[in-house]
């Protein structure tokens, strides 16, 4: 069952528009301010601000540094993060509510990329 980060992280996560093909989040934290585990779906991120974080999904862990005005592909995945920088994190997340196209195959995706 999917962890949905607005009903696990309230207080980071709000839906600013939905409807039946996405839902569209803004995420904003702290400096040190963590999220607990959490799913995404396939999503594209715009990020409002540069920031640093750590990502960690089981024993695996990403540092991601993002500069701000740019969008990534943020494939499904399962992980908590941790703002690790100086900045806030501020971002927008356009989650895809259509399956993928094609099945996933090779490791689980943790963090974004650029396509």
């Amino acid at each position: 069952m999917a962890i949905d980060p607005v009903v696990s992280n309230p207080e980071l996560y709000s839906v600013i528009f939905e409807n039946e093909r996405v839902r569209v989040l803004e995420y904003l934290d702290h400096p040190g301010q963590e999220s607990i585990p959490h799913d995404h779906p396939d999503s594209v991120m715009i990020t409002l601000s540069a920031f640093s974080r750590q990502l960690a999904s089981g024993d695996r862990t990403v540092d991601v540094e993002m500069p701000a005005a740019t969008a990534r592909w943020l494939g499904a995945q399962s992980h908590s993060g941790r703002n690790t920088g100086t900045t806030d994190t501020h971002c927008i997340f356009i989650e895809l509510k259509e399956p993928p196209l094609a099945p996933r195959t090779g490791d689980p995706v943790l963090g974004p990329t650029a396509s």
